[in-house]
């Protein structure tokens, strides 16, 4: 299961791991043109710290591989079905909490891929939404995990059912919002009820 950022998180990948070289191990200490333990020349070329390192283009082993990607990281085709899956629950999301002013403060979202499926069937309550016997969310109450961390209240998103019953992209995004508000609807009641109280 994986937590969703909050919207002032931003997502730094994580970087390949640097070579000796980069790294200032032997390779950075060798004369240029040297040979190593096997007599094999290094090759090593000393780094300017002034100038940034020029980022080598990797191929496959034969070298016909791909130079760069095929689509640029900012247009829509680049990202995958969990990337766009994640983006639609912090829009729906987004959408709840306009509805639900502060009430969802103690509550958090996550997705997981699949839910788990208990021997027998899986019975309606306010803490599953099921479509056909499978559920789509699940509400998780607050508890303490098994580290004896205190732990707040978690509605967990379904990715592959809801993606199998959605015709498209378009059609995704709304069965979501429309199962995470029957989902805090059964949690938190109505929105007019939560400010209320």
């Amino acid at each position: 299961m994986r937590e969703l950022p909050t919207p002032d998180h931003r997502f730094v990948p994580r970087r390949p791991p640097a070579s000796d070289a980069a790294a200032g191990g032997p390779a950075d200490s060798a004369p240029v043109g040297s040979t190593g333990t096997a007599g094999v020349a290094t090759g090593a070329v000393r780094l300017d710290p002034q100038r940034p390192a020029a980022r080598r283009q990797r191929r496959e082993r034969r070298g016909r591989g791909l130079r760069s990607p095929l689509l640029p990281a900012g247009l829509p085709g680049s990202r995958t079905r969990a990337q766009q899956f994640d983006q639609a629950v912090l829009d729906a999301v987004a959408e709840l909490e306009a509805q639900w002013e502060g009430a969802l403060d103690a509550i958090e979202f996550a997705v997981d891929e699949v839910p788990p499926l208990p021997a027998g069937p899986v019975l309606p309550s306010d803490d599953v939404v099921l479509d056909g016997g499978v559920p789509l969310t699940r509400f998780v109450p607050p508890g303490v995990d098994h580290r004896g961390r205190p732990t707040k209240a978690r509605v967990v998103v379904y990715r592959r059912p809801l993606e199998v019953r959605a015709a498209g992209v378009e059609d995704l995004g709304d069965l979501v919002a429309q199962v995470l508000i029957e989902q805090v609807t059964a949690v938190l009641g109505e929105p007019g009820d939560a400010t209320e109280e």
